[in-house]
């Protein structure tokens, strides 16, 4: 287990947090929640899926995250034609030297943008699994490891729509989060007026921190205490939907391992090195609800599957407050720390 003396101090993590965040909601009016469960996943080491109507800012909100950070950045448009060698690469025979040589595909950055993941054939969108989840590529036998940090950030549009394939169960449960941008506030939308009406406000942005300064940051989030009461109570929130009445299909352990990576990204960003079951609650419905599948008769009722976790939330009972299980440490950033789980 890291020690206090071992972790990066949480006042660095924020700071640098911070900058992206106004880095990206200086393009990304009026959704400050959702630039959050951005720097939430990133920190987390986990991939993101952005789904909604088009013409709300999905693919904007990828590219200002990737655009803030200084480290490589590649694009994919998933189109039906589009093959999986194009995501993960190819070898090409080199009659020169007589033997095959990598040609690496555009899954080889620190920052993949998957625009409109879902209007790629099943085929295609698998090429993604294998690098989603063990962060390598492999071809023809021989496997590529991919840089760090590595983060998949793909949107979607809403399956209802014309030429979209729905995502297989394996690719959504790979994503960390989900997230629905929304239509921006009349306010919001009259200052985008004014900022977006001249020229893209893109063309502005500048890196704020590093690849490295993220991946260190990511380091310190893996060495955030989570006591046994606030772990058991991640485990009953997602247990509880694998024998709910109302879904055909529940969370897997993969989804109870990103909650608890996304609760301890979640709670370095408010400044704590711990985990508090207030940390759990919030970030249950992004991450576990594109993993459900409810029943065909809860579908035709208008029931969805974030209604179903928001019941769950409510309904399980939460630990009580007790001492912290860890060893005590000295103050954090000069004060003394808050009591916690």
């Amino acid at each position: 287990m890291t020690t206090y003396d071992e972790r990066v101090d949480l006042s660095d993590l924020t700071a640098t947090a911070d900058r992206v965040r106004r880095s990206v909601e200086s393009v990304i009016e009026g959704k400050p929640e959702v630039v959050r469960l951005s720097l939430t996943v990133l920190l987390a080491e986990g991939h993101l899926l952005i789904e909604d109507v088009p013409g709300v800012g999905k693919t904007m909100l990828a590219k200002a995250l990737a655009r803030s950070i200084d480290c490589s950045v590649r694009r994919i448009q998933f189109t039906p034609d589009l093959l999986p060698s194009d995501v993960t690469g190819v070898s090409i025979y080199d009659q020169q030297r007589h033997e095959f040589e990598f040609k690496p595909g555009a899954i080889f950055s620190q920052i993949v943008i998957g625009d409109e993941i879902n209007r790629a054939s099943p085929k295609t969108q698998s090429a993604l699994l294998e690098s989603m989840e063990e962060r390598q590529v492999t071809v023809d036998g021989h496997s590529y490891e991919l840089p760090e940090p590595f983060m998949v950030v793909a949107t979607q549009n809403p399956v209802e729509m014309e030429g979209t394939y729905p995502l297989p169960e394996a690719q959504r449960d790979r994503f960390m989060a989900r997230v629905s941008i929304g239509y921006p506030s009349p306010e919001a939308e009259l200052r985008m007026l004014d900022v977006h009406g001249g020229a893209s406000p893109l063309d502005g942005l500048r890196p704020v921190a590093h690849a490295h300064e993220i991946s260190t940051l990511v380091g310190a989030v893996r060495g955030i205490h989570v006591s046994e009461p606030v772990r058991r109570y991640a485990v009953d929130l997602v247990s509880g939907t694998r024998d709910h009445p109302e879904l055909r299909l529940g969370a897997s352990p993969r989804a109870t391992l990103h909650l608890l990576r996304a609760a301890r990204a979640a709670a370095a960003l408010a400044g704590r090195d711990f985990v508090l079951p207030d940390d759990v609650q919030a970030l249950a419905v992004p991450v576990l609800a594109h993993r459900l599948l409810p029943t065909a008769q809860v579908q035709l009722g208008g029931r969805t599957s974030e209604q179903i976790v928001a019941d769950l939330v409510r309904h399980v009972p939460v630990p009580a407050a007790g001492p912290r299980e860890a060893a005590p440490r000295p103050p954090l950033h000069g004060r003394q720390p808050q009591r916690g789980y």
